[in-house]
Parts: C-alpha cells; structure tokens; sequence
C-alpha cells in the first residue's frame, strides 16, 4: 500500500509540474515535429535520465533531515518562506520560458537523447522543487523514504515527467495555440498561486504544532 502511494504521489506531481510551457516541452515540439515520434521518445528518456540522478540525491538529502527533529522543526519553519521562494521563482521563470524559439535549430543537430539530458540537467530549477516537494510530503506523511519505498517514489516521479511531458508535447504540437493560451497563465498565475496556498497552509500547521498548544496549555 505504502508503494504504490509512493509511485501515485510521485507520478501527479511530476505529472503536472510538467505540463507548463517550458523550454523542454518547446524543445520536444521542435524535436517532433522536424524528427518524429521515435526521436521525441529518445529525447524524453535523456530527460528523465537527468531527473532521476535529481531526484535522487534531493529524495536522500530529505530522507535524512527528516531524521533529525531539531532540524526538521527548522524546516517547518523554513517551508513557509521556501514555498513563497518557489512561487516567486516560477513567476520569474515562466518570464523565459517563451524566448527559446528563436535558437532551437541549433539542438537539433545533436543526438536527441543527448540534448533531453543536458538541457534537464541545466534546469537547476527542478532542485528547489523537488526539495520543496519531498520535504512537504514527508511532513505530511504523505510519503514514506525508506529503503526500497524511496524507489517507487522516483519511478512515480519520472513516469509523470515522462508522460506529462508527452502529452504536453502532442497537444502542443497538434493544438498550438490553444495551449499556449492555457499554458502562458498556467506557468505565472497558476503554480505560483498554488505554493502561496502552501505556504499559508504550512503557516497555520506551524502556528497549530507550536504555538496553539502552549497558549491553551498556559489557561
């Protein structure tokens, strides 16, 4: 039971942390369209093979701070400015995301796997929220790291990049328009408003864990 809601867990978030219009899901577009559905699979396997060494060291790192309390009282303190730090960096981020267009044809030369994994392992972005992201679900018991269990979470988290990745693909090359209407607000409005929602969230668990407790305690 605990596996697979390991691997659901890992899969929804990867799932639609890959759908916004991003640079790697334009670079797939172009990928596709020039070089076909075989390339675009080697591309999206380069991909993932990035992320996993990712996610990796993030899901150990937050294995062990979930190990010491002290610390993770820090950390739950901390998870309020590090979802607003997320929102912000997605607001700024989705900023850029369009401008790839004019330089595409310079990826297309190489081996498309290759590019999949470079470009994904220059995305230092996906280092803060995946941390974000792990550190959350452990506080919340929403999933458990050890052992084997933390290899289900990372084969959850890459088949949702992989298919959010397709399918964010296919739709845009087949309905352009009308997903970069979709996905223009998704990136700036949507996810930054959703880890605002978290970080109010993870305020009121913190006021609740420590502070509600000792002023009832005083009466």
């Amino acid at each position: 039971m605990k596996a697979l809601k390991n691997t659901f867990a890992g899969f929804l978030i990867s799932f639609l942390g890959s759908l916004p219009l991003g640079y790697l899901n334009v670079i797939g577009v172009d990928i596709f369209s020039k070089l076909g559905i075989n390339s675009l699979f080697s591309y999206l396997l380069g991909v993932i093979s990035a992320e996993a060494v990712v996610i990796y060291f993030t899901v150990i790192f937050a294995n062990q701070l979930a190990e010491n309390k002290k610390l993770m009282k820090i950390i739950d303190f901390f998870a309020i400015f590090f979802f607003l730090l997320l929102a912000y960096l997605f607001y700024a981020h989705s900023n850029q995301t369009t401008q790839e267009h004019n330089y595409l044809e310079d990826y297309v030369h190489y081996s498309p796997f290759l590019i999949g994994m470079v470009l994904c392992g220059l995305n230092f972005l996906q280092i803060p929220f995946w941390m974000g992201w792990n550190l959350y679900l452990l506080n919340a018991n929403y999933i458990s790291l050890i052992k084997n269990l933390k290899f289900y979470y990372i084969s959850g988290t890459l088949l949702g990049t992989f298919f959010g990745m397709l399918a964010a693909i296919l739709l845009l090359e087949s309905f352009s328009q009308i997903t970069f209407s979709f996905s223009k607000y998704f990136m700036p409005v949507v996810i930054p408003l959703f880890f605002m929602a978290l970080a109010v969230f993870q305020a009121y668990k913190v006021y609740k864990k420590y502070f509600r407790s000792k002023r009832v305690s005083i009466f």
